[in-house]
């Protein structure tokens, strides 16, 4: 039996994502797997600001190529990597089930807190999103820009003499790190990232074996991840735009959707929320919200910000 090619990142953490997957094709398909890992061009461009050569799509090209041209059957990617748009020829045809979708701090002095972190603390992060939360939240942290994966992170966290740095839970989970986190952001505190702790699938579109991995799709994770991204989109989001989105199951079957868009110091930041049955149209009510409060400004003063 021909195995199933993966095309994944060669970090570790989207190896051990892609292994998941890997493992559950072979258990729920009895299909046998291989992986075949990918250098992107987002990994290859580590130091530099990737918001300036095309942003989280750097993390998908070559991937999606290796599906488009035969040298794979499938991808995993870490859904939050994923651009609003989608190569042409291929669909997201599994969402496996969520891991934590918090972010995380591994503080220097364990069991610190955001809230007891010092005054002027320096905090690192690689997301826009996150550091314009954390300004709007402790306006007197020193936010250093991070890039690399995990474990490089995690190393500059003593190598750079930062207080704390702060990641998303689901990685740290997934290498098997759940010790070093000191605290799990409250989504009240820090809203997540789209599609933050979710595993997207991808294949060649209305391809019979794009219908057979759709079995390991799990309801809430795609039903989560069908509403973030239609806010994404409705927001045509990018490494530019501080975003962010959430949504979680609420009573009467309704989905319940929080969003927001920031000023990279968190001086402005533009909150929405929608509850609704349907997805897409609940993300899409959410980011309606924030244009009409004034978002449609900020984008375009974000976007006015990046030409220069």
């Amino acid at each position: 039996m021909t195995a199933l090619r993966i095309a994944t990142r060669g970090s570790a953490l989207a190896l051990a994502q892609a292994r998941w997957v890997a493992a559950r094709i072979e258990t729920q398909l009895a299909k046998s797997t291989e992986l075949l890992p990918i250098k992107t061009s987002g990994d290859r461009l580590q130091g530099i600001s990737l918001a300036e050569f095309g942003g989280k799509g750097l993390f998908v090209k070559e991937i999606e190529e290796a599906v488009l041209e035969g040298r794979a059957d499938l991808a995993v990617h870490s859904a939050k990597d994923l651009p609003a748009a989608l190569a042409a020829g291929l669909a997201i045809v599994a969402w496996p089930q969520r891991e934590e979708p918090r972010d995380a701090l591994v503080a220097r002095e364990r069991g610190t807190r955001l809230e007891t972190l010092r005054p002027g603390a320096r905090l690192g992060t690689g997301s826009v999103r996150r550091g314009a939360q954390l300004r709007a939240l402790r306006p007197d942290l020193e936010i250093v820009p991070l890039r690399g994966n995990v474990t490089t992170r995690l190393q500059k966290l003593e190598a750079e003499g930062l207080d704390g740095v702060v990641l998303a839970c689901a990685g740290l989970l997934r290498l098997g790190l759940a010790d070093r986190i000191d605290e799990r952001i409250s989504t009240e505190v820090v809203l997540p990232a789209v599609a933050q702790g979710t595993l997207a699938v991808e294949a060649r579109a209305d391809s019979a074996l794009g219908r057979s991995l759709a079995a390991l799709s799990d309801a809430h994770a795609e039903r989560s991840a069908l509403a973030e991204r239609a806010f994404l989109t409705r927001l045509q989001g990018d490494c530019n735009v501080p975003l962010a989105a959430f949504a979680e199951a609420i009573p009467g079957g309704l989905l319940r959707l929080r969003g927001l868009l920031s000023s990279p110091d968190g001086r402005t930041i533009v909150r929405g929320e929608a509850h609704g049955a349907d997805a897409v149209a609940t993300g899409e009510a959410t980011a309606q919200q924030i244009l009409a409060r004034g978002g449609d400004q900020l984008l375009a003063q974000l976007r006015r910000e990046a030409a220069r």
